[in-house]
């Protein structure tokens, strides 16, 4: 780590500001030229203990930049992970309210419910049997840093995205549920149409070629952090679809056949 804990708490109160005020503010990354991963992670961290204080409940994780187009895009080579937490929850077919978020996106994802912790080094049939049940998903995304810096034309990197809870901001879940082995996760897909039209269409295997993966991943970097993935909570396996910006007025319908359908509305 390159920060100190006061650049930390400073970082993660100018977050928790400007999610509050609806505005963003400048990209981490230029204030703190060098910060790693580890910054990144600690400044989440530091939400969290916000966040906890505040009242808000974990009530799970999501996984992001689990795609090979994205990935390349931000020339990395590594998913990343942010919390869900009890507010963030939107019922299928509910309106976001205008005010609720400064720049919405969304993308569809698989979402694992788990019936037993994950942590540590964990395979594959480890994370299958700690699952209850998948189901559809929708992730809201929203960000509280720019996308890109107006005077030098820099973009967020890895850090910024990391610091600011992997930009989550809400999940949507459908209300269909499978059991995790009872179909081939990889070729589960989804139509994506905004205001009626087909914007999007992507099949599972776009996230680490399988969405069981995501959760491998996570729990090997949760346990570099002192974290775990719990009984009960919900993870996003990560987006199979390029985010679909979401401004006042969009409808979203997300279509994955007979793995279930999902419906949310931004005023």
């Amino acid at each position: 780590m390159t920060l100190t804990a006061d650049q930390i708490d400073a970082a993660a109160a100018d977050l928790i500001q400007a999610e509050a005020e609806r505005r963003q503010i400048g990209l981490l990354s230029q204030r703190h030229p060098g910060m790693t991963l580890d910054d990144a992670y600690a400044i989440q961290t530091r939400l969290m203990d916000y966040k906890r204080a505040a009242g808000r409940r974990i009530i799970g994780w999501k996984i992001g930049l689990t795609s090979k187009v994205m990935q390349d895009a931000l020339g990395i080579d590594t998913p990343d992970s942010g919390v869900l937490y009890d507010d963030m929850w939107f019922e299928s077919g509910a309106v976001v309210p205008q005010a609720r978020f400064i720049q919405p996106r969304i993308e569809v994802e698989i979402a694992f419910v788990l019936k037993a912790p994950l942590e540590g080094e964990v395979t594959r049939e480890d994370v299958l049997a700690a699952t209850d049940y998948v189901a559809p998903a929708i992730e809201i995304l929203d960000t509280r840093i720019v996308r890109t810096d107006v005077d030098t034309g820099q973009r967020r990197l890895i850090t910024d995205t990391v610091s600011d809870n992997a930009a989550n901001a809400g999940i949507v879940l459908g209300d269909k549920h499978h059991g995790p082995e009872a179909l081939d996760l990889r070729w589960v897909g989804a139509i994506v149409k905004s205001n009626g039209d087909p914007v999007a269409t992507g099949l599972g295997a776009g996230v680490l070629d399988d969405p069981v993966t995501g959760l491998v991943w996570l729990a090997r970097r949760m346990q570099d952090y002192g974290q775990r993935m719990e009984a009960g909570q919900v993870v996003l396996a990560g987006s199979f679809i390029s985010p679909i910006e979401c401004p006042s007025g969009t409808e979203i319908r997300a279509d994955f056949g007979h793995f279930g359908r999902i419906a949310i509305d931004f005023e």
